[in-house]
């Protein structure tokens, strides 16, 4: 792989790359002023869908679920080719500020990094393959997901990878500030959503009364003294806790929601497995408590020396950048989990992920979109060998 990289780097001429860079900027930042919770991708995935046809890919599509597919076809079409993916949907609630703000180098916008910088990365690739005329080696399927944040559970990447898996030989997943990184692992990830149900009243006459708020205040301070195991990794994060009426009510209904990750599936069972005993254990008539699984991404990943590593690898030393191996939980997952290689990489660097002061920085963007032009053709180059 290394070997493609090198001669398609020789072959091609960079010179039009900056032009390629900014238009890339351009459209991030376009596709960041259209709102698209997760859930709620549909004008996202409709504005993605208008550019997939107006560059010419064949079968483009769009489901139930607001994914948006399109073939690039290669000189070996037919057979499997390569997926190149980038979600769709953001954190950010349907009328969250948007306003695009810059200073110097960097460039402020809620969900711009993560990942509408991913989006216009992709048909960054495809509007460079039009551009210079080139037909990949093989069969290319462009693919907008949904989906990936939060509770949607990767459910975008489940949907598109079940249709195209008998079309896909590896899969190049993009996060916007991912540049530098080559996500080879998913991590294994369960969310519970825990309820619990008290008697209720009033504070002052029924005081004594079980209240659903304090019960899953002591549950969420049980679950907190467990202890996960440092090898392989694993954690746990309590990030909503809900529930009450009014100060003076001694609350009826409350819950907790609770993230569990790990780097190994079995480990995460077992870690699961303590927390559903801690509340069993505090399970009682007058407080029953309640578990629903509300997330489930499963785990895999590629040995560090697997060729569409060495190739990201290479891709990154032609713009003098040493790649750095990552695990994570990304779209990525899914590909990984049923066997199938993949990696997530980016376009740039950035930071303040999932807040309001989310930024991007924009010198990167054409070192990233070189990288991930090189990866790309000679990704399609090896498929096309095998």
């Amino acid at each position: 792989m290394k070997e493609l990289v090198a001669q398609w780097d020789k072959r091609l001429n960079w010179g039009w790359i900056g032009d390629i860079a900014k238009w890339v900027i351009e459209e991030a930042i376009a596709i960041q002023q259209i709102p698209a919770p997760t859930f709620a991708e549909e004008r996202r995935a409709e504005y993605v869908r208008a550019q997939f046809e107006a560059m010419g890919l064949e079968a483009v599509q769009s489901d139930a679920l607001f994914n948006v597919i399109g073939k690039l076809k290669g000189k070996q079409s037919g057979r499997p080719g390569i997926m190149i993916s980038a979600h769709t949907d953001t954190v950010f609630a349907e009328h969250a500020d948007l306003t695009i703000r810059q200073e110097g180098d960097l460039i402020y916008g809620p969900g711009l990094g993560d990942n509408s910088i991913g989006v216009s990365g992709m048909l960054g690739i495809l509007r460079s393959l039009r551009q210079l005329e080139l037909q990949p080696a093989c069969d290319i399927w462009f693919v907008a997901n949904t989906r990936e944040e939060g509770l949607g559970d990767l459910g975008g990447m489940k949907a598109v990878f079940q249709q195209l898996q008998p079309d896909i030989a590896c899969v190049l997943n993009l996060e916007g500030m991912a540049f530098g990184h080559v996500y080879h692992a998913g991590i294994a990830v369960r969310r519970l959503h825990i309820t619990a149900k008290g008697e209720g009243g009033h504070s002052w006459l029924n005081f004594g009364r079980t209240s659903a708020i304090h019960g899953i205040m002591e549950l969420g301070a049980a679950i907190t003294a467990l202890r996960p195991p440092e090898a392989p990794r694993t954690t746990y994060n309590i990030g909503i806790i809900e529930g009450g009426q009014s100060i003076n009510t001694i609350a009826t209904e409350a819950g907790l929601w609770l993230d569990l990750r790990s780097e190994d599936s079995v480990t995460l069972g077992q870690f699961e497995e303590k927390v559903r005993e801690t509340v069993a254990r505090m399970n009682k008539a007058s407080l029953p408590l309640a578990i629903e699984v509300v997330g489930d991404r499963p785990a895999g990943q590629i040995p560090a020396d697997h060729v569409l590593i060495q190739g990201a690898y290479a891709a990154l030393e032609q713009v003098g950048v040493k790649g750095t191996l990552e695990n994570g939980s990304t779209d990525a997952n899914i590909p990984l989990a049923a066997g199938c290689p993949a990696i997530t990489v980016g376009v740039t660097h950035g930071g303040n992920a999932h807040r309001l002061d989310e930024y991007i920085e924009s010198k990167p963007v054409a070192d990233g979109m070189r990288h991930l032009l090189l990866l790309t053709l000679a990704c399609c180059d090896y498929v096309a060998a095998s």
